[in-house]
């Protein structure tokens, strides 16, 4: 069970990976990042609550106090995603995964600030990688193009990434189901986003071209949430949290060769040594005591 642990871990980095590719084929349709945010949502909570209703229908019980906690992840990854598709918009997808990548750094500096854990010389160690990456990564030294604004999403990528993830442990410190907490955070994401994203438009928009459009959305749905997501949630049985978050780096791995391949991004050395940065620092912060 622990070798298809690892490999359930590999191939959900993988699927998430390609965000980059669905949103360059949609963004040119007129789709803003908080459309397709709420097509993924949508779909995903659809999905998910198809499924948990075959699976075992007592998944859906939940508190009022579970609820707020289910709306809060929902409200994160709403954020989360709207923040990371904007930023690939305005840089590039290999940046925009990277910054969001950042998020383990905030989990950690928000529970040095309130949850009184020790900043250990490796942590310290992380948090300078981090910002060195995140100054090469961006452009700015070197002389490169780049986007103050679609930094700034980056990090807010990163940002709400880390809530989801405090909002998550949470969860599970309490008897919450992880395939009640995923489905219930998809439909509070696609409630959250179908207030701000102008349904109309999005219907007008695919009714346009329904035929290429509509399985791009679908397959946005299926290939970033629900089967990463669903795969994630299935080798979390077999392996702990800190292994699984070692593993995440699969993510921007995969969207970074996904982009150079099929999107012919350029990568230039600076920009490489700034992901190598990132992605160590997070490697380093996974395999600290917390």
């Amino acid at each position: 069970m622990k070798k298809s642990a690892f490999l359930f871990i590999i191939v959900a980095g993988i699927f998430w990976g390609t965000s980059g590719l669905f949103v360059n084929f949609l963004a040119p349709f007129g789709f803003s990042s908080v459309q397709m945010t709420a097509a993924r949502g949508v779909f995903s909570a659809i999905s998910m609550v198809i499924y948990t209703f075959f699976y075992d229908r007592r998944l859906f019980r939940a508190n009022g106090w579970e609820l707020v906690l289910y709306a809060a992840s929902g409200l994160a990854m709403f954020c989360t995603a709207s923040s990371y598709y904007a930023s690939m918009q305005h840089t590039s997808v290999a940046t925009a995964v990277v910054l969001m990548y950042t998020a383990p750094i905030f989990v950690m500096v928000y529970s040095v600030m309130f949850f009184g854990e020790k900043l250990s010389r490796l942590k310290l160690c992380s948090i300078v990688g981090m910002l060195v990456g995140c100054v090469l990564v961006s452009g700015i030294i070197g002389g490169l193009q780049w986007s103050g604004f679609g930094i700034f999403m980056g990090f807010m990528a990163g940002i709400s990434y880390s809530a989801y993830n405090i909002v998550t442990k949470i969860q599970m410190r309490r008897p919450c189901h992880p395939l009640t907490a995923t489905m219930y955070c998809m439909v509070f994401m696609a409630i959250i986003s179908l207030t701000v994203a102008k349904p109309g438009s999005m219907a007008a928009i695919t009714l346009q071209n329904p035929v290429l459009l509509l399985p791009m959305l679908i397959g946005l749905a299926l290939c970033t949430g629900v089967i990463p997501y669903f795969l994630y949630t299935m080798a979390l049985k077999a392996l702990p949290v800190g292994t699984a978050s070692a593993l995440g780096i699969i993510e921007p791995m995969a969207a970074t060769v996904f982009s150079v391949l099929f999107l012919r991004e350029p990568l230039p050395l600076v920009s490489c040594l700034g992901i190598i940065c990132i992605l160590g620092s997070v490697f380093l912060l996974s395999r600290s005591d917390e």
